[in-house]
């Protein structure tokens, strides 16, 4: 059973379940939107990209963010997924990341796009 992010019940008052594709993109969601240092035993959980928000726009500010973003995919969801791309945008008060990655159990390509107001 994969629990859903975020933990929410269901229509029976059950904890709500992700099927594995749904469960893999609710990882990648939690990698991303977490800082290193915000888990107590996992002070290295995270990818830092909130950290990087507030930093002048810039190509080079671009591609160290993809840079991080791909390695903290690969590190820590590296037995589950293989990353095929990485793309950030950051907009106004808003950052916008997609994720292309291929589920290794299954083989499956899947794109996983979300946004954050900063």
């Amino acid at each position: 059973m994969n629990v859903s992010y975020p933990f929410h019940s269901d229509g029976r008052g059950r904890t709500a379940e992700a099927g594995d594709e749904d469960h893999i993109r609710d990882l990648i969601q939690q990698l991303i939107l977490t800082g290193p240092g915000e888990r107590v035993n996992r002070p290295d959980f995270g990818s830092g990209l909130m950290q990087l928000v507030f930093a002048p726009n810039s190509d080079e500010m671009a591609a160290a963010t993809q840079f991080l973003v791909q390695g903290a995919l690969q590190q820590w969801l590296g037995d589950f997924i293989q990353v095929d791309a990485v793309h950030i945008e950051s907009e106004d008060s808003a950052i916008r990341i997609t994720v292309s990655y291929i589920i290794k159990r299954s083989g499956q390509r899947q794109t996983a796009r979300f946004s954050r107001m900063i």
